[in-house]
């Protein structure tokens, strides 16, 4: 459970991966994954997941800054679906 630990600091940021209800993915940064997560489930989280609740976290990954977090989510946010499963898969 180290990595959960790291969730809880606020100078901590992450990104992390979710797959939604209708199997899409969603990816996105936060500093405190329990409560992002909650609000995604809450429907008060990103338009995206509003509709394709509940979401179930697949991946979350640290990083020293938001400046670097918000960098990673967007290159993850140009791979294809199957890159993505295939990142997955390989870092399990």
């Amino acid at each position: 459970m180290q990595l959960l630990n790291n969730v809880f600091r606020k100078d901590v940021w992450g990104v992390y991966m979710l797959e939604c209800i209708d199997h899409t993915f969603y990816i996105g940064i936060t500093n405190n994954l329990e409560a992002r997560i909650t609000k995604h489930n809450e429907g008060k989280g990103a338009k995206y997941t509003r509709g394709r609740r509940p979401v179930t976290l697949l991946k979350f990954w640290n990083f020293p800054t938001k400046s670097e977090a918000l960098k990673e989510e967007y290159r993850l946010k140009q791979l294809t679906k199957s890159q993505k499963i295939k990142l997955l898969n390989s870092s399990q």
